[in-house]
């Protein structure tokens, strides 16, 4: 009987002394080493308009209005708290429908757009919150933007490409665009509807 008191107050110091390592001070240090080391990113990488939080940079986020760049379609519904794709196989004809009336909806949002829209302009993602669009979408809504704007097109495809993001490392990936970054850098261009 007391070997088992003995062990069961070992026992009880143990988990103790590891919750209060593991579950306190181990997130502790990472989370001040992460704030010393790069503070942007510990605290979400989030986007701020004059003081104000709109967004994430990690997050895909649709803004209604012909004058803002769009991300790719979600099956979440860019909500934060979820994410994830239809699940539906290439071949399911629910998909094949889907896209074939976002890509409809985008011809139609889009009249002076050249060509056809690119790929990821009516296929979600694996994650339905991809924050980024391919260099190829982007150009293909510059001139909808630029005519909601009142801009020359020149002038945001020159956004465009200074927002674009090269490969990660060099050659991990395809160059791309983080909309929500581009959308910022656009409304303080000109601001004719502010994201917050």
């Amino acid at each position: 009987m007391n070997l088992a008191i003995r062990q069961l107050g070992a026992s009880v110091r143990m988990f103790v002394l590891l919750t209060v390592l593991l579950g306190l001070v181990y997130p502790a240090v990472v989370l001040g080493l992460g704030q010393v080391v790069a503070p942007g990113a510990a605290e979400g990488s989030l986007a701020r308009r004059s003081g104000t939080v709109v967004g994430s940079s990690l997050i895909g986020q649709q803004l209604p209005g012909p004058q803002w760049f769009q991300p790719r379609p979600s099956a979440t519904g860019y909500g934060g708290a979820t994410s994830g794709a239809t699940n539906l196989a290439a071949s399911d004809a629910r998909l094949t429908k889907s896209w074939a009336d976002t890509k409809a909806a985008l011809l139609k949002a889009n009249p002076y757009a050249v060509g056809a829209p690119p790929a990821d302009a009516y296929t979600a993602s694996a994650s339905g919150l991809d924050p980024h669009i391919s260099v190829a979408y982007a150009l293909w809504q510059v001139p909808r933007v630029a005519r909601a704007r009142h801009l020359s097109t020149q002038r945001v495809e020159d956004l465009v490409q200074t927002h674009t993001q090269g490969r990660t490392l060099g050659f991990l990936g395809e160059p791309r665009v983080n909309v929500l970054e581009l959308n910022l850098a656009l409304d303080s261009l000109d601001p004719p509807g502010s994201l917050r």
